[in-house]
């Protein structure tokens, strides 16, 4: 998000404090990252745990969500971070939307979204797992859906 860190810190509180209106898949991706990744940039991410852990469908989504400001700077722990605390989620949305994060994550560096794959990917549930994997080579996804029916992970190819 644009603006001096008041006008910032400003539509981030507004945002936080209204959450209960921020309430479809559409309004969270198209603004999480902007005004709350944006706003925590160079600030703790301690807020972010703390969505994820929300009865909130929606403020887990945030979450997620918001790390892909973080993503587009290289910096993934705040996206892994998160990941592993919604692997246990109930929500389809929550599954696709952690999915969603941790392929672009793997769009930017492969080797970190194996290794969390080969870790967790086990007990991911498939959706999760399936939106992780689309960018990764055919037989390399193969790998990765057969092993975790199996419950093993190689992460290599098959």
């Amino acid at each position: 998000m644009k603006g001096d860190d008041e006008k910032r810190k400003a539509a981030y509180d507004f945002y936080l404090g209204n959450t209960r209106h921020v309430n479809n898949w559409d309004l969270v991706d198209t603004s999480a990252p902007a005004i709350v990744g944006g706003h925590l940039r160079d600030k703790s991410r301690k807020p972010l745990v703390r969505l994820a852990k929300s009865a909130s469908l929606w403020e887990r989504r945030i979450a997620i969500v918001a790390t892909q400001h973080f993503i587009r700077r290289d910096d993934f722990d705040d996206t892994l971070t998160i990941s592993r605390l919604l692997l246990t989620d109930k929500e389809d949305l929550i599954h696709k939307a952690a999915g969603w994060m941790l392929r672009e994550m793997g769009d930017r560096d492969a080797t970190a979204l194996e290794a969390f794959l080969t870790e967790h990917g086990q007990t991911m549930p498939r959706t999760m797992l399936r939106y992780a994997i689309e960018h990764l080579p055919i037989e390399q996804r193969h790998s990765f859906l057969i092993a975790g029916r199996r419950g093993k992970f190689s992460g290599g190819e098959s």
